[in-house]
């Protein structure tokens, strides 16, 4: 192994690892404010229980390359 780029193999590796922590960071948050969203309509009474559900099959039917929203991730 030629150890002239082991310092360069890190830093590409620590670039990706940052870049997927900077990813979750933002799919928790996408994921927060949706619920956020949600809770709001519900909590005045603008949707009802079963909207979680609707809103999965939707999210499904109208686009289809969108994945990781099912009801129970939603």
């Amino acid at each position: 192994m030629d150890n002239r780029f082991t310092d360069i193999i890190q830093i590409i590796k620590q670039s990706r690892s940052n870049a997927i922590k900077a990813v979750n960071a933002e799919l928790i948050n996408l994921y927060w404010n949706i619920g956020e969203f949600i809770s709001k309509k519900i909590e005045k009474s603008e949707w009802g229980d079963t909207v979680v559900k609707e809103l999965a099959n939707y999210i499904q039917q109208t686009e289809p390359d969108i994945k990781g929203f099912s009801d129970k991730n939603i």
